[in-house]
């Protein structure tokens, strides 16, 4: 009958298979989130300049190496600085912030939702109504949390190389822009675009579980009626 053909093609362990393959890319997305958020990548900046030569910028902070001349031996020191008020912050930057973060916050509501669904699923209660919310929710959150995130990563890459972004230093800071000589290609665009990869892997293996669950509900409605 349609329960029993259902049953086969969809066996416990398959169905428990879907469910950890989706809260592992879900999983997979928000680490590789959280290393774009903290990454120092963003922008590679290289410059004509004797005390500062590379200066890596993220998105709160950045990192240089600055010589500097101690009893008349030239020493490379590694600096951490933060973007603050004092920095030239353009407006793209606080959207990129934004974008990042809120997918960010978007994951972390899937792998809530989506934990809900695997504890209820392993109590075996039968609450389809709010598993399949928690499905959609997850789904809905991971297709919008990739699209955050390609714009972010994209707009980025846009920005520095083929727009002249107006982000710059404050007027203490040991390098100038004018020095600015080449900008380098970095690993936030590959790992924005994997990152929704992940994202979208997630949504398509949540959304076959809600058709799962609404092709059960009508076998079932199906027999009640015969």
């Amino acid at each position: 009958n349609l329960v029993y053909s259902i049953n086969v093609k969809f066996p416990e362990e398959k169905k428990w298979n879907y469910l950890r393959n989706g809260i592992l890319c879900s999983l997979i997305a928000f680490v590789f989130g959280i290393i774009l958020a903290k990454s120092k990548s963003w922008h590679v900046w290289e410059f004509e300049n004797d005390t500062v030569q590379v200066l890596f910028i993220g998105l709160w902070e950045a990192d240089y190496y600055q010589k500097f001349n101690i009893s008349g031996s030239i020493v490379e020191l590694p600096m951490h600085t933060t973007i603050n008020e004092s920095w030239i912050v353009p407006p793209e930057l606080h959207h990129i912030r934004n974008l990042i973060l809120l997918a960010n916050f978007m994951k972390l509501g899937v792998l809530f939702f989506s934990m809900e669904a695997a504890f209820v699923s392993w109590m075996k209660a039968l609450y389809p109504d709010f598993l399949r919310s928690c499905y959609k929710i997850s789904t809905f959150f991971l297709i919008l949390c990739s699209a955050c995130t390609v714009v972010a990563v994209s707009w980025n890459h846009a920005v520095d190389f083929y727009v002249e972004t107006t982000l710059d230093f404050p007027g203490t800071f040991p390098v100038k822009k004018e020095a600015l000589t080449k900008k380098h290609f970095s690993y936030v665009l590959p790992l924005g675009v994997l990152t929704a990869i992940f994202s979208l892997f997630g949504a398509t293996i949540f959304i076959n579980k809600i058709r799962y669950l609404y092709r059960r509900y009508l076998a079932k409605h199906v027999l009640r009626k015969g």
